[in-house]
């Protein structure tokens, strides 16, 4: 199987950044991402059931956790962004951020070494560095966060693609952990319903599960998983939603709506929340 562990999803998702970079009225440019997928990403796109088809939901998360950066940044004060499990995200490169944001990639020594092989010579817009941890390790997370968290006073988490790989017990400890510190001020995640769920693990369920990178964690209600740890969810954004703002539907999304009609009010919302960005602010007790 092209999937070998689940960095390499990672390639996986540069492939799709490549595909829109690559449209006219592409909704973002990521220059770098072709380059960072490289063979193999295209391998895993080539293998994946429906791979290409799927596209649409990668780029319609990439855009619009843009925008929820963007706006943080600017509108609230953001001084560090810490994005774990970054994998080969090039927002530091990419975006308009100011020269003064200090930027923190955190992800696995292998993925982190590759990145920086094939990143050499472009150079970041911001402070960035890079930092290569477990973070499965409680204690090496632990420590982490204590560092950074002491150096930052206002700050946003990213975990892009990240906690759908997680079981529920270690997104719990995670959210713990980054409560612990202070300074992070907001987090940012794509979270999936059990349904969505379900729906992963009949169309790529194997590859993932060959490629030790099995879909795990899809609470029934985010809010209430998330509320109970310390954060509040300030903002859902359906992707379903998302997409039809931005022009990237999923083919024959038409028609799903045209059958929703006949549906239940409690069936079009499940569909409607299938998949979606969160926006969390940390409750201080």
């Amino acid at each position: 199987m092209a999937i070998e562990n689940v960095s390499d999803t990672a390639r996986w998702v540069a492939v799709y950044r490549a595909m829109e970079t690559a449209r006219p009225d592409a909704i973002f440019r990521d220059p770098y991402a072709e380059r960072l997928a490289g063979e193999k990403g295209q391998a895993i796109v080539d293998e994946m059931k429906s791979g290409r088809q799927m596209a649409w939901a990668m780029i319609v998360r990439t855009a619009v956790m843009d925008e929820l950066i963007m706006e943080r940044v600017k509108q609230h004060g953001v001084d560090t962004v810490l994005n774990l499990a970054a994998g080969l995200d090039t927002r530091a490169w990419r975006l308009p951020l100011p020269a003064s944001l200090r930027w923190i990639d955190v992800d696995l020594p292998a993925m982190t070494e590759y990145k920086a092989t094939h990143m050499q010579g472009a150079v970041p817009v911001c402070r960035y560095e890079a930092i290569a941890a477990d973070l499965t390790n409680a204690a090496v997370r632990d420590a982490l966060f204590s560092q950074v968290g002491g150096a930052a006073t206002r700050m946003l988490v990213i975990t892009e693609g990240l906690l759908i790989y997680l079981s529920p017990e270690e997104v719990q400890a995670l959210a713990r952990a980054l409560h612990t510190m202070r300074s992070a001020r907001w987090w940012i995640s794509d979270v999936a319903s059990p349904m969505l769920l379900k729906w992963i693990h009949k169309s790529w369920g194997k590859s993932a599960e060959a490629g030790n990178a099995p879909f795990k964690f899809g609470p029934a209600d985010s809010a209430a998983f998330f509320g109970a740890l310390g954060w509040r969810e300030v903002r859902f954004l359906s992707q379903s939603d998302e997409a039809r703002r931005l022009k990237r539907e999923m083919k024959m999304m038409w028609l799903w709506r045209f059958m929703s009609r006949f549906m239940s009010a409690a069936r079009r919302e499940e569909g409607r929340r299938m998949a979606a960005i969160v926006l969390l602010e940390r409750i201080d007790s």
